[in-house]
Order: structure tokens, then sequence, then C-alpha cells
């Protein structure tokens, strides 16, 4: 759930009125809004305006009225920026903001100064945002809670009248395809359609959410769809061949990728990155590791590392890497998961030496992505992590954005690690998961357990072939990604240039293609060329963004100068900040008031009297309180550590139950050895070899494993393996993260067409003493 919240450093400027305007189209949202705030003590307050911003958000438009005083932040190019940030007054304040807040991530912050009592302000506001879509297929638009007006509670039956004229709040949907229905948590109207083809609607709120997480508006469109096109004319003010004189198509790409997947094969770059810090017993010998990691199961880093290995399947590529003060790799590049190189990584897990020194992920993260990526295998991280990061946050999460197409991240911060936030985001830009690792959970389960969601089906090889009339050719400004999830969209955008040879050919087509294992995708969607106008440019602006990012990441030639310089130009226009582009607030006269579709005024100008100048930037700070998320785990994952925490208090009447905990500390000690141990002489393939060391670990002589093997004639690997297996299952309630290992044991014994399965699994029950049914071999 992507949530964008509004934090007051003042809570006694209260929120009186909003007046919000919403335009959905497919999955992009367009909002303008106005905001009515009075200062209700009877004195003066300083006043700070801070809205965090996610990185698929474009805030173009901000002004705060105080009086007949309008405060206006303004776009400049970085070097003219910087010179009249040394002018403003005040800067102090969003230094302080900065360090001394306890919110962490990107905002952006205006000083209002001070405010008189009684005085209103007023806040205009407008952004653009893409819109994340939900596993039930919706698009989901959020607004919080602290930008609704507050609410009396004693006047909520008898004042509705009053309280709608406090808020007016009007969504417009659209979508080529037809819009259905949609679901929200507050009081609404009902939804009205505005086209007899039912492809644009409205509906209004009627009064505020009392949900304690704001409005949440989920819109679903007809049809089951894998593409989404949002074609948006060109700026007739603007000239042919540039981004705004050129249409623009934002195509939002929802592969369809079924649960079940026949040889889907076992394709993916899987990279460990272990912090060295966690391991605090270097250069111990496997045996002794393995004892380690049966007393202390969940805060052993060598036994998740260990799982992690022997969970691999045949045929991906893998490598391990430690970090502290400096990084280190298992192997120079990624290698292909084998007995041999398996057995070397597993070796090496008592190398890593604790370092308690610096922390360089972003040097290791640069290093990944610098390295190439290995076609038809997609690059999934799991990073462990516990030290802070401190200055660096910042560079990480650009590089992680930079890339974010290219891969997926799985996070698993300690509780101790003052990076949660950060590995949060990682997790979420990427679309992978987040577990902060608590000292009562199970770090080898939480990291299996992603494992196996990163071994499901997934669509790669992804790319778009299109369809327009002659004359018509597109630019692409972004990349179709490498790979998109179950559940997960993502959007590309493309400029579509030069002029069709017959004006009355009004449609163009777009096909996805794709795979999912070793089978073909494709999907055609048709558009229209000449969607209605809109003059606000919503999809210009989203794809402005990608574009000087673009330009940003890949530098620029002497030959696109030209156009480099053009398309800053416009952005300042648009009002889309960049890595060239820095914004200050000016102060000014509501008569002086600038016009937007045209270029700021001669920052000479406003040099000579630095009072007409107040900070207004976009800033990254550095606290605790993450400012958004797009996902409620984060909530879930607090609960659940706030609850172990309160539980782990030992309360007087607990003492009975200690004490039977206590005896059966023995056995679990002795099941967890066991259970390692069979762990650790698993084959890459999914096999067991028929040893001592083995029949040791199922509680077994090997006389007794060799006898029955000898009087029922069976091979001796699959015997091992159904052993094995059949103890696996058995003890599955005991050792839940097994799943993946039983799997590839069930793989490989169902390639083994001569072995009687049912045979040596009545003979495997028999010698265990168990009961294992056939459903056993079904993976």
């Amino acid at each position: 759930q992507r949530q964008i919240r509004f934090f007051s450093s003042c809570p006694y400027v209260e929120l009186e009125t909003v007046k919000v305007n919403v335009t959905i189209q497919d999955f992009v949202a367009d909002v303008v809004s106005e905001l009515f705030f009075r200062n209700t003590q009877q004195m003066s307050m300083e006043g700070m305006f801070v809205f965090p911003v996610d990185p698929d958000t474009v805030v173009h438009t901000f002004y705060a009225t105080v009086g007949n005083t309008r405060i206006e932040a303004m776009l400049w190019e970085k070097e003219e920026a910087q010179k009249l940030c040394k002018a403003a007054s005040g800067m102090e304040n969003l230094r302080y903001l900065q360090d001394q807040w306890d919110l962490w991530g990107h905002v952006f912050a205006c000083f209002l100064g001070i405010l008189p009592p009684n005085e209103e302000v007023t806040i205009s506001l407008c952004y653009v945002q893409e819109l994340p879509l939900q596993p039930d297929g919706s698009a989901q638009f959020c607004w919080p809670r602290e930008l609704f007006p507050r609410i009396n509670f004693t006047n909520w039956f008898s004042s509705k009248e009053e309280m709608s004229e406090e808020m007016n709040f009007s969504i417009c949907l659209k979508s080529a395809h037809g819009v259905s229905h949609i679901t929200v948590n507050s009081r609404s109207t009902p939804l009205q359609y505005t086209a007899p083809d039912q492809t644009s609607a409205e509906v209004s709120l009627k009064l505020p959410c009392l949900m304690w997480d704001g409005l949440d508006l989920l819109v679903y469109y007809k049809g089951s769809h894998t593409l989404s096109a949002v074609v948006e004319r060109r700026d007739p003010k603007a000239p042919p061949g540039s981004l705004l004189g050129d249409p623009v198509v934002m195509v939002t790409l929802m592969p369809s990728i079924p649960e079940v997947v026949p040889n889907l094969g076992h394709l993916g770059e899987f990279l460990f990155l272990m912090d060295c810090s966690l391991f605090q017993d270097a250069q111990v010998p496997m045996e002794e590791l393995l004892s380690l990691s049966s007393a202390h199961p969940s805060i052993c880093p060598q036994n998740t590392l260990l799982f992690l290995l022997k969970s691999l399947p045949l045929g991906c590529y893998f490598n391990v890497y430690s970090f502290g003060a400096t990084f280190k790799a298992f192997y120079p590049q990624s290698v292909e998961y084998t007995q041999e190189s398996m057995d070397n990584a597993v070796g090496h897990i008592s190398s890593i030496c604790p370092d308690v020194g610096g922390c360089d992920l972003l040097g290791l993260l640069k290093s990944i992505y610098n390295t190439p990526l290995l076609h038809g295998h997609p690059r999934q991280l799991f990073i462990f992590i516990q030290r802070k990061i401190s200055s660096e946050e910042e560079a990480v999460m650009a590089e992680v954005y930079r890339y974010r197409d290219r891969h997926r991240c799985f996070c698993f911060p300690t509780n101790r690690c003052d990076n949660f936030n950060l590995s949060q985001a990682m997790a979420l830009e990427t679309k992978g998961e987040c577990v902060c690792i608590h000292s009562r959970m199970d770090m080898t389960f939480e990291a299996v357990k992603c494992l196996q969601q990163a071994l499901q089906p997934l669509a790669s090889g992804i790319s778009l072939h299109w369809d327009l009339p002659p004359g018509l050719e597109v630019s692409m400004i972004t990349k179709a990604p490498e790979l998109i999830c179950q559940g997960h969209q993502r959007s590309i955008y493309a400029q579509i240039h030069g002029q069709a040879r017959d004006p009355e050919e009004g449609e163009g087509a777009v096909t996805l293609q794709y795979h999912v294992g070793s089978q073909s995708f494709d999907y055609t969607l048709r558009f229209s060329l000449f969607p209605p106008e809109d003059n606000r440019l919503p999809v210009h602006r989203m794809a402005m963004m990608h574009l000087l990012w673009k330009l940003a990441w890949e530098g620029t030639s002497r030959a696109e100068k030209d156009i480099h310089h053009s398309t800053v130009k416009s952005s300042l226009s648009l009002g889309v900040l960049s890595p060239f582009t820095s914004s200050v607030g000016v102060r000014m006269k509501q008569m002086d008031s600038w016009q937007h579709d045209s270029l700021p005024p001669d920052s000479s100008k406003l040099l000579s009297s630095s009072c007409n100048l107040v900070p207004c930037q976009l800033l990254w700070l550095r606290g605790f309180r993450p400012v958004w998320f797009k996902s409620t785990k984060f909530w879930m994952v607090q609960k659940y550590q706030l609850c172990l925490e309160t539980l782990g208090h030992k309360a007087p009447d607990t003492e009975a139950l200690t004490q039977l905990s206590a005896s059966c500390k023995g056995k679990e000690k002795l099941l967890s050895w066991a259970f390692s141990n069979l762990v650790a002489l698993q084959k890459a393939n999914g096999s067991w070899a028929l040893t001592p060391a083995l029949a040791s670990a199922l509680g077994l002589s090997k006389a007794d494993v060799e006898e029955k093997r000898s009087r029922e004639d069976m091979q001796p690997i699959a015997w091992a393996t159904v052993l094995a297996l059949v103890w696996l299952h058995q003890y599955k309630w005991k050792v839940s993260w097994s799943e993946l290992l039983e799997a590839k044991a069930c793989r490989w014994l169902q390639d083994q067409a001569e072995v009687q399965l049912d045979e040596y699994l009545e003979a495997a029950n028999s010698l265990l003493g168990c009961f294992v049914e056939p459903t056993v071999f079904r993976i």
C-alpha cells in the first residue's frame, strides 16, 4: 500500500478545509489540491510544510499564500539554484530538519516563516504519481488521514453538512478498457458514468474516512488485462521533435504468469550478501558449525547460508559475498550450481571472518550492478545486514533505483540494525521482501521462505514491438524491465515521432512478448493516437522525470548536448525536479506571481534581495520513522516484534512452564543436530549417499540400513534418498523450512525410472517406525 503523509512541525496549525481533484487514468494519478490551515494559537508560530516524495511521484507545483504574500517553489538549473540557496535566509531550518527530525526518506520541504495568531495559510500542491497494482488487478490511490480536516466527534452526527463544506474531494476515472467499479473506505457518492461506453466516471467523497490509514481507493477496470496504454497529445506550444512537442505513451506491463509451469527449469542468479559483523565465530570447522547452529538456530548466519546453498536447484547460478570495511566474493563471478561449486561454497562458510569496522554495502552493490546480467537468469539478491550505513543511505537508494528493473532484493536486517528503513525501501523498490529478524525469530526459516518465493515463476525476456501508421516512429524513454514478478507491474514510456502519411489512420498497436520458463507469451493491445486533450500533461511529466534520470545515468555526448540542454529547459517549465535542477522558494506579492507555463525569472534579479528567498528543497532525512511505504508489512513486522518483546518478560506464574520446556531441550537439540547434519550431507542434485554419517543422522546403525537394503535389493543412493526424505517429512512440523530440500529429493527420485518408489517407501517406513504416505513424492 503506497502512502504519502503530511507532517507539521507545529501541531497547533490546524487543517480546516481541503479541496482535492484527482484524475486517475489507468495507473497514473494527477492530483490538484488546496489545503487551508490556520494558526489557532494566540501567539506567532514558525511554520514548515513537509511532504514525502517516493520515486514514482513528481511534485511539480507548490505555493503557499499567507495574507497578501505568496511563497512559490521555482526550479533553476543546479548551479543557479546553489547561488540562490546561499543567499536565502533560514537555510539552517532545513539542515535542522535533515539531521534532527525523526523521519527517514525523501521529502519536499518549504519553510513558511512566522505565522501570526489566527493567520490562515493556503497550500497549493500538485503532483503526478504512478499507481501500484494490487493482487486483485485494481489500481490503488491513497490519501493520508493527516490531510483530512480534524474530526470533531461531538458534531459527527449533527453537522454533516458543515463537515462536507470542509472537504471537497472529487475523483475522475478514465480508461479505454472501461471503468468497472470502485471500493473505498469512506462514504462517497454513487459512481456516475460520464461516457456512454463507460470509459470515464466520477465519484466524490461525502465525509472524511475514520480509518487510521486514511483514504484507500481501489479502481477496477473492465476485463482482464496484461497491457494498458495511455497516450497523451503533444503540447502545441512546444517544437515538434522535443519531448513536449511529440505525443507520449505510457505502457503498463502486467504479465499473466501461470501458477504451475511445465518444464519451468531452474533459471536464476542468486547472490547472497552477508554482513561480516553477523559472524562472531571465525574459522569454525564444519563439525563445530553444525553444533553451533543446532544450539542457536535463530541467530546463526552460518546455518542460514548453509541451508540456502543446499536449497538451490541445479542449473541456476550463484555467488556469496561478505562485506564489512571491504567486501570479498567466494567466486570472481557467479558460477553454475553444481556439486563441486556447492561443496566449495559450503567449505568457505567457516572462513568468513567477523568485521565490526565499516560497512561498504554501496561499493559492493556498485560492483554487482556493473557485472553483466546472465542471459535467461534473472538476478535476485539476498542481503543480510546488521550495521548502519550512515551517510551513504541516499547513495545506496539511488543505485537500487537506477537498476530496479534488473533485479530483486530480499533484505534481512536484524532487530539491532539501524538500517531497517533502508532495507525495507530497497525491497519495496525492487518488488522483493524485507523481514526484520528478531532475536526470537528464525533467520533460516525466513530466508528459505523468501527463497521459495524467489524460485516461483516470473516473466523474463520481456520485449515490446510497435505497429504504427507509416510515417510514425517510437523512441523508447525507458527500457523494458528484465523481469516482472507475479502480481506486480512496470510502466514504461515512449515518445512518438513523425507525421502520419494518412491523417485518418488514428490507431497504433503494441505487442508484449515474454517468457515464463520455457513457455512464450505474447499479447497485443490497440490504442488511439488521438486521445482527448489534457493540458496538464501528467504523462509527459512522468516521462520527463524518467528521461532526465536516464540522461544523468548514461551521460551525454557532445552531439547530444543540445538535446540535453533543451530537455532540462523543458523540465523547468514543467516543474519536474531532476539531478540537473533544484528548487528555491521565492516570496512575492500576489500580483507578482509567476506564470507556470514559462521559465522562471532571471536569478540575478533575485540575488539582489535575499529576503525574497526562502528554503524550499528536496531533502533526504536521516531519522528512524519512514515517511512512505508501499506495503503494510512493515507495520505488521513491528507489531509482531512488540508482541514478542512483551512475551519475553517472564511472569511469576510461568515457572512451571519453564521447567516443562527445559525437559524437552535435550531432545530438541538432538533433533536440530540431526537435521543440520542431514542437510549438510545432501548432494546438489537432491540425493543422499548411503554412508555411516547418514545412518547416524537418522538415528540408525549402518548395519540395519544395509541389511534392509540388501534384503529388498534396492539401489544404495535411491534407498538413502528415500530414507532421508521420509525422515524430513516426518519431522516437517519441527523444521518447516525443509520444503525446498524435499522438492529437490523428489525431483531426483522421479528421474530414476527404474526405482519402485512404493516399495522403497514401505521399507523406509518400517525401518524408521513411521507412516509417511506416497503423496510425499509429489512436488
